[in-house]
């Protein structure tokens, strides 16, 4: 038979046509608001939350720790002398373990600060200054050697699998506090090294994926100049009228529930997120503190800035990436490790304005400031026949990262790397238990947070992860 004379529905031919893109068009200006708010309600905690949100400032690349906050004075006895170490990359490629490396000082001087006496590098001079309300855990873990897998187990604990990413289990557990807001954002994401998985939704709901916000978006570009309201309106309830039988079927596909509720998402955001979204509301001073106007710290300082007004709408997670500056791609630096000074100095002084406008404002007591890379670097030289302009190999084994606000206690090192800063020996902290963590002190019990996919209950932490008691308020 003629696939002409066959019946076919008007779903069904919108998804034929034109790629489907006349189906996806229907499905996201048809929604019914009641439905989609209720895909992002709040919900109950499984235990009294800590925190209600999350800012997490992803260092793209791997920050080296023992050159800005693991202090390993080993380093500088033994700075030039050929050593063994087990390097994860030539485990990887050859199985030979105990390779003689060449030990490599770090390039920057370590001063202690504030009442804690915390160690700090001169890459971070102004985040230091606020170490008395920062918590390092020295004892990071991870799995991965390269960028890719990395990355996509910081995210969404599993280096290679599609899995939901932190970000959307954050949602999908806690819902939003603003429903003309996404619940997770994410400002200028990465394009590689897992690209969009890394706010993405996987087999969750798509109404918890991130909504990326890429660099040098216009306000402009969130509002419909060519329609106004009423004509917006009237073509709105002319397609969901159409569409009304669909609607109402019985067996309605959860993916086109899950774009209603983008789109309509998207069409209360019109109202709303620009005035999020635009700096110019405000002070001067504001500005300035977080480095916008000056070329190193514009960028960072802007997205920081942005970062803290979607936090204080109700926004659940932000993850803002620090990406490229001056040519420099990011901090994965295995030869010309002076350049991390050019990444530092982008980031340094925003972080800093970030953690002292959340904290005068009242907002750091419930949020959760998290800063890391994917893993730290090596203690030892890559290509050190380039002495002067040698760099630092991957490290997942042990690394540092840091949090802070949130019920999390404050002027704390916990845990520790080995002598040189190569592996992780002292209350050793997985990803897995740092997610637990995480989670925790949003309220939600990592072992309770699961959702059911092909038969099985999925979470984010696997069947690992503990939550680290210690660095608990």
């Amino acid at each position: 038979m003629s696939p002409f004379n066959q019946s076919i529905s008007r779903r069904g031919a919108l998804q034929k046509a034109a790629c489907g893109f006349g189906s996806l068009a229907l499905a996201g200006l048809c929604a019914d608001p009641v439905r989609a708010a209720n895909l992002l309600a709040g919900k109950s905690t499984h235990h009294r939350p800590r925190a209600k949100r999350i800012i997490f400032l992803f260092m793209q690349g791997g920050p080296s720790h023992v050159d800005t906050f693991d202090y390993k004075p080993a380093l500088y006895e033994n700075d030039g002398k050929k050593m063994p170490f087990d390097d994860a990359r030539t485990i990887a490629k050859t199985g030979k373990s105990a390779t003689s490396e060449l030990v490599m000082k770090p390039m920057w001087k370590y001063r202690q600060y504030g009442e804690s006496g915390r160690w700090a590098s001169d890459l971070f001079r102004e985040t230091a200054k606020h170490s008395d309300d920062l918590t390092f855990i020295h004892s990071m873990h991870s799995e991965g050697v390269a960028h890719g897998p990395a990355t996509l187990f910081l995210h969404c604990g599993s280096t290679n699998f599609t899995r939901p990413s932190l970000g959307s289990w954050v949602t999908y557990g806690l819902g939003t506090e603003n429903e003309n807001l996404p619940g997770f954002v994410s400002l200028a994401p990465l394009t590689s090294s897992g690209g969009v998985r890394n706010y993405g939704s996987a087999f969750l709901p798509a109404a918890h994926q991130g909504t990326a916000i890429r660099k040098n978006a216009t306000i402009r570009n969130l509002r419909n100049a060519d329609l106004s309201k009423n004509e917006q309106l009237r073509q709105l309830q002319f397609l969901n009228n159409l569409n009304a039988e669909q609607l109402k079927s019985e067996n309605r596909d959860s993916e086109l529930e899950s774009l209603i509720s983008s789109y309509e998402l998207a069409w209360r955001m019109q109202n709303n997120a620009p005035y999020v979204l635009d700096l110019s509301k405000e002070t001067p001073g504001t500005l300035a503190m977080y480095g916008i106007g000056e070329k190193a710290t514009d960028d960072f300082g802007r997205q920081c800035l942005m970062a803290r007004r979607l936090c204080e709408n109700g926004v659940r997670f932000v993850q803002v990436t620090s990406g490229a500056t001056d040519g420099v791609s990011n901090w994965d630096q295995h030869s010309k490790l002076p350049q991390h000074a050019t990444q530092a100095k982008a980031v340094d002084r925003p972080i800093a304005g970030l953690l002292q406008d959340l904290k005068q404002r009242g907002l750091l007591e419930d949020t959760i400031v998290w800063w890391s890379g994917e893993f730290g670097r090596a203690p030892y030289a890559q290509n050190p026949s380039e002495k002067k302009v040698a760099g630092r190999d991957h490290n997942a084994n042990g690394f540092t990262t840091w949090l802070a606000g949130g019920g999390v206690k404050s002027g704390l090192a916990y845990g520790a790397t080995d002598e040189f800063g190569h592996k992780a020996v002292e209350d050793k902290v997985h990803m897995h238990d740092l997610h637990a963590t995480l989670l925790h002190l949003l309220g939600l019990d990592h072992e309770q947070l699961t959702y059911r996919y092909a038969g099985r209950d999925f979470r984010l932490t696997d069947v690992h992860g503990e939550v680290v008691q210690g660095i608990l308020a």
